[in-house]
């Protein structure tokens, strides 16, 4: 760490000397290039080069010593465990950004100017506070499980409910594919609270004399939604919904912690690491993460291209 500090500062004094010999507006262009080295360079370094480096790696095999093409990615979309894989991944992508963007919404639209707003909004944007493993280990807790004998109590809410309900307890993590949509449901409870704020402040900057003239006209509270509160926050909901939809495609901790992958729980960021770390298949591992990394792509253009056309709007 020291040494960190004192290259970083060493690099700095450098910097700070050349910028101060140069004056004009060329010297200003040298100046502003100085600045910025820095930052090139570690993106270079920390972002550009592994990211070669592991398209390049993906050709090769478990070791990383023989060229195989494209066998790695073959294997991705034939073997019947990557398969479940890119299954499980679909269902996280399609249901989680869209139900969660989906109560966020609705719970902006139903606090919005009641009394205990700051109170409602804080419950609800709570778990963004919590790192996604103590959240995974919080859900892990209440879908526990103990089994259906002598004096055993439940401590899992969920099998403690369905107990007093009058049914027997269930090992809810590994029963597929149903585990997987337990798992989503973490997700969306940590996302919802982000969608809420967001949309949140888009609804308060509808402006008040739209309101006032729809409710002069007798708008009901389900068309004042519909004709007037979607399309003016639409612009925002599509970026809520694709940034949720980036962070979802990159889910690893809440896997990681609740299941491990194990029971067809895996997902395309945990089967990365599964299989670089714990199969040593460098190989297929380095596949998966070039095409998570170009799953990820299409979202973010999309997402600044929206943004872009909004702040133009």
């Amino acid at each position: 760490m020291l040494a960190a500090l004192l290259l970083f500062a060493a690099v700095m004094g450098v910097i700070l000397f050349i910028a101060g010999r140069f004056g004009g507006k060329r010297g200003d262009k040298v100046v502003a290039y100085l600045y910025l080295l820095p930052a090139v360079l570690m993106l270079a370094v920390g972002l550009v080069y592994p990211g070669l480096r592991t398209i390049y790696q993906s050709f090769f095999d478990a070791a990383g010593s023989s060229f195989i093409g494209f066998d790695n990615y073959g294997t991705i979309f034939s073997d019947k465990d990557q398969l479940t894989v890119l299954r499980n991944t679909v269902f996280w992508v399609v249901v989680t950004p869209f139900v969660a963007t989906a109560i966020g919404l609705v719970y902006a639209i139903l606090v919005d100017k009641s009394r205990f707003e700051s109170f409602a909004k804080a419950l609800i944007f709570l778990p963004m506070s919590i790192s996604f493993v103590a959240a995974g280990v919080i859900w892990k807790f209440v879908y526990e499980y103990r089994p259906d004998q002598g004096n055993v109590k439940q401590i899992g809410l969920v099998n403690q409910l369905i107990v007093w309900l009058g049914g027997k307890p269930i090992q809810l993590l590994i029963e597929t594919p149903l585990n997987t949509f337990l798992l989503i449901i973490v997700m969306i409870w940590i996302q919802a609270g982000f969608a809420m704020t967001i949309l949140s402040a888009a609804i308060k900057a509808i402006p008040d004399d739209i309101i006032e003239a729809a409710r002069l006209d007798g708008v009901n509270a389900w068309s004042m939604f519909r004709k007037i509160t979607l399309p003016s926050v639409q612009p925002t909901v599509v970026v809520v919904l694709t940034t949720i939809g980036i962070g979802t495609l990159k889910v690893f901790d809440i896997v990681r912690t609740m299941t491990g992958g194990n029971f067809e729980t895996s997902v395309i960021a945990n089967e990365f690491y599964r299989q670089t770390f714990n199969a040593d298949n460098q190989g297929l591992g380095a596949a998966l993460a070039v095409l998570l990394f170009v799953l990820v792509i299409p979202i973010v253009i999309y997402n600044i291209r929206s943004l872009r056309r909004s702040e133009a709007s």
